[in-house]
């Protein structure tokens, strides 16, 4: 079983002197990168990006995507939008299996926690599986370094998917068992001849992803902490995360039980919005997606600009 890479928060006020203002955790797919079409198809969401770092805020990717999705995708649209010299941006990937940083001229080799990876032979099994039986309504994704993931082909409906999906993901279920390990899937559990969970089913609405239990967006929160530890940042006091699932609410969750002052910005509260112990915050007008993730973008721009952090515990509420 993997062990959590940082379990504890910075106590030392000598340590937080200095921190940058505010710590940003950023789900990609939904607040950052259109659903719909893959990208970041909102200029102001990577403007506002870039004027955050170069504000001196800690951004960083919380996303299962993979990081050559980051490196081909996020990177060049905040790059492009003005990020100077010497800012520098974390992308944690895959749950918090992988994970490299960026600045305006250079991207690190991506680490990989080989502990967190999937086995081959399931690997192999459901990319034999999708082309087989899914190929006209999903597709394999050959850049994931731990996970394995499947993945909507765009141009399907997105109900079309979701039929497939279902299909798809009991497929997978069975075939875990088949092999001797536990599976879970939501809240159906299995423990198989392994007699525990050896692999999760996390469907999307653009994907499925089959991983290793320890992965999370709370593994990926530890992971940021470390990450800036690691290149001597201070750590920031406030920490704004956003996503469009139920599983996205960990970062938060993660943060708050650390000492943390956090809100969780909810970008398609339509699964409906659970109670916590911290802020969580949803855009007017019905917006979601990364349309509703420009508008807190704006706001976090504006309030790190005029030194409005500490001004009360939601600011930009």
């Amino acid at each position: 079983m993997a062990t959590s890479p940082y379990d504890g928060r910075v106590t030392s006020l000598a340590e937080t002197v200095s921190a940058p203002p505010v710590g940003l955790l950023l789900d990609v797919d939904g607040p950052i990168a259109s659903p719909d079409t893959r990208t970041v198809r909102l200029e102001s969401v990577a403007s506002d990006l870039a004027a955050l770092a170069n504000a001196g805020a800690l951004v960083v990717f919380n996303t299962g995507r993979a990081a050559a999705f980051i490196r081909d995708v996020v990177v060049p649209a905040v790059r492009g939008a003005g990020l100077e010299p010497g800012r520098r941006l974390w992308a944690v990937c895959e749950k918090g299996a992988v994970w490299f940083g960026f600045d305006a001229e250079s991207m690190d080799e991506p680490e990989v926690d080989g502990a967190l990876a999937m086995e081959e032979s399931l690997e192999r099994w459901v990319d034999e599986r999708v082309a087989e039986r899914y190929a006209d309504t999903m597709f394999f994704d050959r850049e994931k370094l731990a996970m394995i993931s499947v993945e909507q082909i765009i141009e399907v409906p997105r109900a079309a998917y979701h039929e497939a999906q279902a299909r798809f993901d009991d497929d997978v279920f069975e075939q875990v068992l088949a092999m001797g390990g536990g599976v879970q899937r939501e809240k159906v559990v299995d423990l198989g001849r392994a007699g525990r969970v050896t692999v999760r089913i996390d469907p999307t609405i653009i994907s499925t992803d089959i991983e290793h239990p320890s992965l999370g967006k709370d593994l990926g929160a530890q992971r940021a902490i470390l990450l800036a530890r690691e290149h001597g940042l201070a750590i920031p006091h406030h920490w704004r995360t956003m996503g469009d699932s139920r599983s996205d609410y960990a970062m938060a969750d993660w943060l708050h039980a650390n000492g943390y002052s956090a809100a969780h910005i909810d970008v398609r509260p339509a699964d409906g919005v659970p109670e916590t112990p911290y802020p969580v915050l949803t855009a007017d007008g019905g917006l979601i997606h990364d349309d509703a993730a420009a508008v807190f973008l704006t706001r976090w721009r504006a309030i790190t600009a005029e030194s409005r952090w500490d001004d009360g515990s939601t600011p930009d509420a």
